[in-house]
């Protein structure tokens, strides 16, 4: 394996903590309808982490090679998709504060159920223990 791959790997997990803290601390500022949601950093700084993220994922998958990962790769993108949709409606484009407050909930735990994939290699990831 590549001497990238382990320097790589933290990176890509230190942004993935990052995301997913940044994404809760935006949730619960948008609960509580706090003015910080508007500051510059706020609105600039998650998308750095994300690029990162995705930038590592990327040389990652070039590193362990997406063929013989496909499955549990495939369940990460999937669900990767999935956490983007419902961080947005969490975070912007719910119509009600209720429904932005499940939608950041179920985000959470798309973004558990990601990390799960990662950690075991498979694709059905926390679902695999029930």
């Amino acid at each position: 394996m590549s001497d990238l791959f382990l320097p790589l790997r933290s990176v890509h997990m230190t942004c993935a903590a990052l995301s997913i803290l940044g994404f809760v601390i935006r949730y619960i500022w948008m609960l509580r309808e706090s003015p910080l949601l508007q500051k510059r950093a706020v609105k600039i700084v998650p998308h750095i982490v994300d690029t990162v993220l995705l930038l590592s994922a990327i040389g990652l998958v070039g590193i362990i090679g997406f063929g013989p990962n496909a499955a549990w790769l495939s369940a990460k993108i999937a669900g990767l998709i999935v956490y983007i949709v419902l961080g947005t409606l969490a975070l912007k484009r719910g119509r009600t504060k209720g429904a932005r407050a499940v939608f950041g909930l179920l985000a959470i735990i798309v973004f558990a159920f990601i990390a799960s994939v990662a950690r075991t290699h498979n694709p059905l990831g926390f679902f695999m223990q029930v």
